[in-house]
């Protein structure tokens, strides 16, 4: 079964620490694109950040560069997403994709393989 199970998220206050993993079954993530996307209540899902398949490039927001970083374990075929110094606008239902086919940005859109099933991530004081 091709699925991906998220974990990790949950309650930080600001300034604080999360990381999210997402573990791979049923395929291997290490040719594949992979991507984590948010989404807030009322907002559109957007792209946080995206590891490339292609060449191994990697995409930030810029609202989460230099504070959030992605990485990939082809070995644990694990993907994770490290976030620091947590903004109460980061607050928002997280989610992991995974696309073998062509991603020519890191949108919700190319990434129609595999998704998350979604983890909650709350700062606040």
């Amino acid at each position: 079964q091709v699925q991906l199970v998220e974990s990790g998220g949950g309650l930080a206050q600001p300034g604080g620490s999360l990381r999210l993993s997402c573990v791979a079954s049923g395929f291997t993530l290490r040719d594949h694109t992979i991507g984590w996307f948010r989404q807030a209540p009322g907002k559109q899902r957007e792209g946080v950040s995206c590891i490339f398949g292609n060449d191994g490039s990697t995409y930030y927001a810029d609202s989460v560069k230099g504070r959030f970083i992605i990485s990939k374990d082809n070995i644990e075929n694990t993907m994770y997403l490290q976030m620091n110094s947590l903004k109460p606008e980061d607050a928002a239902v997280y989610y992991c994709a995974a696309e073998l086919g062509l991603v020519a940005r890191c949108s919700p859109y190319y990434f129609t393989q595999s998704w998350g099933q979604g983890a909650q991530v709350t700062v606040s004081s």
